[in-house]
């Protein structure tokens, strides 16, 4: 079974704010970045707002919530991304945008690192193609917003590693997700 302490989101908007909880409610240290300082603030006042009004509903002890708090970190540099075990990319939906963040960042991660993709139009094959280790990039696309959405797609690139698909989805559901593989299609012009 995999094993995933430290998690990177790149990208502090809705969807990236709400990974990073799910990942710090399944127990991993999570540190944010974007290149946006403010967006990380508020992101981060986000997930703490949110935690509280789950220990006013009785949802989440006051002990949880304090925890969740702590393994939520701003990551204002992208060299903190440092050694994750886990990077998720939710920026923007360009190809070459998301491209240059992975091939940039992959050098900072843990050496058999997940790298992956929230994109929900674009070709991770074409997205994995940028990086010096394409079988370790995968899809994980979560649905909006991530933390009562249960559904997250596993979409591997045809060069991603089959033991990387199951693994992503034993830790999804570990996470407590439902994730669903996507089969490769292959266009041949």
């Amino acid at each position: 079974m995999i094993s995933v302490q430290k998690v990177g989101v790149a990208g502090a908007g809705s969807m990236g704010t709400g990974i990073a909880q799910v990942a710090a409610t399944a127990g991993c240290e999570v540190f944010l970045f974007d290149t946006n300082k403010e967006a990380i603030d508020k992101s981060i006042k986000g997930i703490n707002d949110l935690c509280e009004k789950l220990v006013a509903k009785g949802k989440l002890s006051r002990e949880q919530v304090e925890d969740i708090k702590t393994r939520v970190n701003p990551a204002y540099e992208v060299e903190t991304l440092k050694g994750c075990d886990l990077f998720i990319e939710v920026i923007i939906e360009n190809l070459e945008i998301k491209a240059s963040l992975l091939k940039n960042v992959e050098p900072l991660l843990a050496e058999n690192a997940i790298i992956a993709t929230n994109t929900s139009s674009l070709s991770v094959t074409a997205i994995a193609a940028a990086c010096k280790n394409q079988e370790r990039v995968i899809g994980l696309h979560f649905f909006n917003p991530a933390t009562l959405m249960p559904l997250v797609e596993v979409i591997p690139a045809i060069q991603t590693n089959g033991k990387l698909v199951s693994d992503c989805v034993n830790l999804m559901t570990q996470w407590g997700k439902v994730p669903v593989v996507a089969k490769i299609l292959l266009v041949l012009s």
